[in-house]
């Protein structure tokens, strides 16, 4: 995610934050929850620094922002979102594809959600509508899966003789089914065996 993302991301949300916070007046809080570890994702999150950066929100003088990584663990999320939930922050950030869009919507009807992922987020349930949201959730998606057979062009392009497809999959990640599906379908049109590596995290 590089920061034009990510500022376009946040300053097209819906959130009704100061922007000036003067010294009797807390200072605003964003949650911020992945799945993923800090060690990871480094460069995101300096892109995330920026881009508040960029809009008057500077992390430790103008705005504060909660960090809740699951290192890998999905099962940890929804735990993590209610207590940025219980910290009363202004909007959580839920960075992590769509477990922690979902662990954040059933911790909150009310703070707004502002998520990225590689998904459909209409297919998964998210928001009613790409163009019409609805709720406190609205982000940016790549659906990735529309993709695939791209992705798969390019592989036969790189390797006309190729007669396998071989897909990693992170069988917890719930958009990875969905993708696999999508490269199985496309593979199959060209006559090319698929073959399905599952692990449960990266």
């Amino acid at each position: 995610m590089q920061r034009r993302e990510f500022i376009t991301l946040l300053g097209g949300a819906t959130v009704t934050w100061p922007l000036v916070v003067s010294a009797q007046q807390p200072m605003p809080v964003v949650g911020f929850l992945n799945g993923a570890s800090p060690t990871e994702l480094g460069s995101r999150v300096v892109a995330f620094r920026d881009g508040l950066a960029e809009r008057g929100y500077v992390e430790g003088h103008s705005v504060a922002i909660e960090y809740r990584w699951g290192l890998g663990q999905y099962e940890r999320l929804p735990d993590m979102a209610v207590d940025l939930v219980r910290h009363r922050v202004a909007v959580i950030a839920a960075t992590g594809g769509v477990p922690s869009v979902r662990a954040a919507k059933a911790a909150t009807s009310e703070i707004p959600i502002v998520f990225t992922m590689g998904g459909d987020p209409v297919a998964f349930g998210l928001v009613a509508s790409l163009n019409r949201p609805g709720s406190n959730v609205t982000g940016i998606t790549l659906i990735s899966g529309e993709i695939v057979s791209k992705r798969i062009a390019l592989l036969l392009d790189l390797l006309p003789d190729a007669k396998m497809l071989g897909v990693l999959m992170n069988s917890t990640a719930p958009a990875s089914a969905a993708e696999t599906a999508d490269a199985e379908r496309v593979a199959h049109t060209l006559g090319w065996q698929v073959k399905v590596l599952r692990v449960a995290g990266f």
